[in-house]
């Protein structure tokens, strides 16, 4: 009997059609003229796993983009996977800098060219080729799996929690598998086991009922640009710590294993800086960049407008100015009490003479999985024996709200088995998924899905 890994070889092309055929729809969730295109990129996964063998295959819906579940539970006594994943995908502005274009999938020195590539349909279908050859090559899998795999991961999964907690019964399981994290560089496979919160907000400053002549009213009446830099500017210190009163209350430090475990990765900051074209990095003093960009909160301004915006000179006092804000966080830090303690620093440093509103948007929570959880060192092992290399363990410093979701609702600890690159253009112009990555991480994962009975006591 053939195994896996000849099933993976010798599909190969097949597979890649396949994945290039789901690649094809633009299913970007934020945009409602691509309603029905995303509903079509659910249906054909949907009909991805009917064919693969699972069972209970449905289309949950929402008031906007549906959750696909399917599942495979014949395998008695042994260990339930949740996988989850997405199928919505980012808008692909600025068209003008795809090298091709974002829905035709192309490949090129090795690599996978389309929206999507990467983030996450590359390696959500992955997942499904994976059960795929488990199935073809023994007949069953070693484990019962559940799927989760949403359209609105895009848009902040505003409707996934209340899904998962009408369905909370169909979606219980032993451990909860995730791919849509990048793994350290080509060749270095690393397990994520520690994700960012975020905490979002605008400000928007309103002084004079107009913008004012700046010959007739200069000196005479507050500027909204200069009162929002000044409490802007107030936020955050030279050094790079953050001065709002209580941010850092409930940050929880790194321990002495975890600092060691970062600086044996022989992070090279200075290459950093020359390949991000700047001159030094920047952060709060006292730490490395990883582990200020892993495992320290931080406070950025995204965005700022006011006043006159074209051409040559206005001589304005302009009576309005925004700012985007977004915190990301650490455990145990809390979106919603941060976003006050924001508010109220924006109302304390006002200067005079003008009124400051302060808007909450988009929050998620900080999520760590102890990496000495069984779970957590299998996917290591996994990744070594296809990799050929030991792999990392790892934090990222984004956010992916969702997992904070399941580790409350579902209470199974999450393992971020991702395996794309840095460097692969999530969300901008010509993502693209190594085609080396693609291979091995379907190995990767047979491999997970083959040790886990044996990691957790099945």
């Amino acid at each position: 009997m053939a195994t896996f890994d000849t099933y993976l070889s010798e599909h190969r092309d097949e597979h890649l059609e396949q994945l290039k055929a789901l690649l094809r729809i633009p299913s970007i969730s934020t945009l409602s003229e691509h309603r029905a295109d995303v509903r079509r990129a659910a249906e054909f996964l949907a009909e991805q796993a009917r064919a693969i063998g699972f069972d209970h295959v449905e289309l949950l819906e929402t008031p906007r983009h549906p959750v696909l579940y399917a599942d495979w539970m014949h395998a008695p006594g042994q260990p339930t996977v949740l996988v989850y994943g997405h199928y919505d995908v980012q808008p692909v502005d600025p068209l003008h800098l795809w090298t091709s274009p974002p829905f035709e999938p192309q490949i090129r020195d090795g690599k996978l060219y389309a929206r999507g590539a990467s983030d996450d349909k590359g390696q959500v279908f992955m997942h499904l080729k994976s059960f795929e050859a488990l199935l073809r090559t023994t007949g069953q899998l070693p484990i019962n799996v559940k799927l989760c795999i949403e359209g609105e991961e895009e848009i902040g999964s505003p409707h996934l929690p209340q899904v998962l907690a009408e369905h909370r019964d169909r979606f219980q399981a032993d451990v909860i598998v995730i791919s849509d994290t990048p793994i350290l560089g080509p060749g270095r496979p690393a397990v994520c086991y520690g994700l960012r919160g975020l905490a979002a907000l605008e400000v928007h400053v309103q002084g004079a009922n107009s913008d004012l002549h700046s010959g007739l009213y200069g000196g005479m009446v507050q500027n909204a640009v200069h009162a929002l830099v000044e409490v802007l500017s107030s936020m955050r210190g030279p050094d790079g710590r953050i001065r709002v009163a209580g941010f850092y209350d409930e940050v929880q430090p790194l321990s002495a294993e975890e600092r060691r475990a970062f600086l044996n990765l022989g992070d090279d900051e200075a290459a950093t800086a020359q390949r991000l074209g700047v001159d030094t990095l920047f952060g709060e003093a006292g730490y490395t960049a990883l582990e200020r960009v892993w495992a320290r909160p931080t406070l950025e301004i995204n965005g700022i407008w006011g006043g006159f915006q074209g051409e040559g000179t206005k001589t304005v006092i302009p009576n309005e100015a925004h700012a985007k804000i977004t915190c990301r966080l650490v455990p145990d830090q809390d979106p919603e009490r941060i976003q006050l303690l924001i508010r109220q620093h924006v109302q304390t440093h006002l200067p005079p003479g003008v009124r400051a509103t302060v808007v909450f948007q988009d929050t998620g929570r900080p999520y760590v999985t102890p990496f000495h959880h069984p779970a957590i060192q299998l996917a290591a092992r996994a990744y070594e024996e296809a990799y050929g290399t030991p792999a990392s363990f790892i934090r990222m410093g984004g956010s992916i709200p969702v997992v904070e979701v399941f580790d409350r609702l579902i209470g199974a600890p999450v393992v971020l088995m991702g395996f794309g690159l840095p460097d692969e253009n999530f969300h901008a112009p010509n993502e693209h998924f190594s085609l080396e990555n693609f291979d091995k991480g379907l190995r990767t994962l047979c491999g997970y899905w083959t040790g886990l009975p044996g990691a957790l006591g099945g």
